[in-house]
């Protein structure tokens, strides 16, 4: 009983996060180009399944997924294992971002321009290695920087040091990068940090800080996000140099 009320709060949450979104478009179709939506059953069946899909999602994220990435992450602090805690660190980052269904849209869509627009041959071959050699790239720079974010919590670096330099190398690196290269490098960054990377690599942060001794898990255990956002978009231009 106790989880089913717990679901349909989540679906409440699901439903009041969507609402925005459903009374803008609304609001700018009904109002200002003043035409009806165009079939509304079709349209309200979408809406309930995505309700339904965002639940279910985040639901068996609160149950399995996030107390696992935290308690995995402790039992390595606790075993003393560095070796055993970046490769977790850096599985856990590259596994999550070649599974994140943002990335392999942009990537496939990538491809398509860059086909299009002499980068690459008008080949299917072509933008098939294009696609995975971006997907590739981006999944290792996101191990990397979560292995990055992780010395950052066991050694106490600054995070601000880090993140200034980060972005004085992408600053450089856009000086020479391709321009075909840039804004996707740039969205790069985005699109790693979504529905399946975020929750567990906080997991990852929060979990890890709690078991040091001397780290505070609200200072410290958050932070690997903008590694992971920072390091695909250094990446990614470097990619595009090398294929130019």
């Amino acid at each position: 009983m106790k989880t089913f009320i717990a679901l349909l709060r989540v679906m409440l949450g699901s439903f009041k996060d969507l609402l925005p979104i459903i009374l803008v478009i609304a609001f700018f179709q009904l109002l200002i180009l003043q035409q009806p939506l165009p079939d509304l059953i079709s349209i309200l069946g979408g809406l309930i399944l995505v309700v339904l899909g965002l639940t279910f999602f985040i639901f068996g994220l609160e149950m399995g997924l996030f107390p696992i990435g935290e308690s995995m992450a402790q039992a390595f602090a606790k075993k003393g294992s560095l070796a055993g805690l970046l490769g977790f660190a850096f599985c856990l980052g590259f596994g999550t971002t070649i599974a994140e269904p943002a990335l392999t849209a942009v990537a496939a869509e990538a491809a398509k321009v860059a086909a299009s627009g002499g980068v690459i041959e008008m080949t299917e071959q072509a933008m098939k290695d294009y696609t995975v050699g971006l997907r590739l790239t981006v999944a290792l720079s996101v191990g990397l920087a979560i292995v990055l974010g992780v010395l950052r919590i066991l050694k106490g670096w600054s995070i601000h040091l880090m993140i200034i330099f980060g972005y004085l190398c992408v600053m450089i690196l856009t000086i020479f990068a391709p321009e075909t290269i840039i804004g996707i490098a740039y969205d790069s960054g985005g699109v790693t940090t979504s529905t399946i990377t975020v929750p567990l690599v906080t997991a990852l942060g929060v979990g890890l800080a709690s078991s040091i001794k001397g780290r505070n898990p609200m200072v410290d255990g958050f932070g690997l996000i903008a590694f992971a956002s920072l390091l695909p978009m250094i990446f990614v231009m470097i990619f595009g140099m090398t294929i130019a």
